[in-house]
C-alpha cells in the first residue's frame, strides 16, 4: 500500500459547475500544468502532451457523485490512478486529490509533486471562479 496525501481547495462555486468543468478533458490545459502543452481527442481517446511525453488520459464516467478520477498512461504504458472528488458544501464546493506516492519515489518528488498539485487546484479555483 503507498502513502497517500488529500490536496484541497475550497471553489466558491456550486460543485456541479465544477465537475461540469474539469470533467470535460479539453480544459485540462487551462488548469492541469502538466498538461498545458495541449490535449485532443485522437481516435476516441483523450491525449495529451506532458513533460514526460504523450500520454493518455481517461476519466471515470459521468455519475452524480462528484467523482472526477482518472488514469493517465504514460508513455511507458503504466497507468496511474488520480482519485479526485468535487464535493458539495453548502453554496460552493470543496475538490479534494488524493496524491499516491509511487514505490521508488523520494520525499523530494513526492513533496514536488504535491506542491505542483496544490499550484493546479488553485489554478482550477481561479479559472472556475472568474468564469472559465
Amino acid at each position: 500500500m503507498s502513502a497517500s496525501l488529500h490536496l484541497t481547495v475550497s471553489i466558491d462555486r456550486a460543485a456541479a459547475e465544477v465537475y461540469d468543468y474539469a470533467r470535460d478533458p479539453a480544459h485540462l490545459p487551462a488548469w492541469a500544468a502538466g498538461l498545458a502543452g495541449g490535449i485532443a481527442e485522437v481516435d476516441g481517446e483523450w491525449v495529451a502532451d506532458s513533460p514526460m511525453g504523450r500520454v493518455v488520459v481517461r476519466f471515470a464516467e459521468r455519475n452524480p457523485f462528484g467523482v472526477l478520477d482518472h488514469d493517465v498512461t504514460l508513455p511507458d504504458g503504466t497507468t496511474v490512478t488520480n482519485p479526485l472528488r468535487v464535493l458539495p458544501d453548502g453554496a460552493g464546493c470543496e475538490v479534494v486529490f488524493t496524491l499516491r506516492r509511487a514505490p521508488a519515489m523520494t520525499d523530494e518528488e513526492f513533496a514536488t509533486d504535491a506542491a505542483a498539485v496544490t499550484t493546479d487546484l488553485a489554478t482550477l479555483k481561479r479559472v472556475v471562479e472568474a468564469g472559465h
